[in-house]
């Protein structure tokens, strides 16, 4: 769908979209990914896909964004774009009382967990860009099962670093809500409107 997609943006058959998604229980390998981050994934898929980045766990309770944008002229830096997925993540999670922030030299949003005082990683970031038109996206985990990342290092590090809207406010957080206030959020960083 994602290349249905972009090949419709490219030839500017559609305008800008944002899609939403939750996939069921999977495993993605990005163009870095390091096969030794393959830990115990048996009787999980494992798909390779050409996205940036290492190995990543989708599944339920997980917002999966795909931003499908044709990159304007003055946007067409990737590490701008890559701040500005982040920027948009921060902005939508805030109105669930969770701070997201950045953790230099990686990529992603991470909170501060009050009730443990660790540094969480909520979403990971996996991009890639045809012609100016951009694919994939992130992953923010909402109430997402956090074991199931011990099938992997997620990016590289250890799976308990890992955290959840749920798992660091001890609340449930309604994913309808969380994909409006990340589309709004999103719409304001990229100057878009999204339906």
């Amino acid at each position: 769908m994602q290349r249905e997609l972009l090949g419709a943006r490219q030839r500017g058959e559609i305008p800008d979209t944002l899609v939403f998604v939750e996939h069921p229980h999977v495993i993605t390998l990005g163009r870095g990914t390091h096969r030794e981050n393959l830990l115990a994934v048996a009787g999980i898929p494992v798909f390779e896909i050409e996205r940036g980045g290492d190995v990543t766990y989708h599944g339920p309770g997980q917002l999966v964004g795909y931003p499908i944008f044709l990159l304007r002229e003055d946007e067409r830096d990737l590490r701008q774009y890559l701040r500005n997925l982040e920027e948009g993540l921060i902005r939508g999670i805030a109105p669930f009382g969770v701070t997201g922030t950045r953790n230099p030299g990686w990529t992603g949003v991470w909170t501060d967990d009050a009730r443990t005082g660790d540094k969480r990683k909520l979403a990971s970031i996996g991009v890639a860009v045809k012609k100016w038109v951009t694919m994939h996206g992130f992953a923010l985990n909402v109430s997402t099962e956090l074991s199931r990342f011990t099938a992997i290092n997620p990016c590289g590090l250890e799976a308990n670093v890992m955290g959840s809207l749920v798992s660091v406010t001890g609340r449930a957080v309604d994913m309808e809500a969380v994909k409006e206030r990340t589309r709004v959020a999103f719409g304001e960083i990229f100057g878009r409107a999204f339906a």
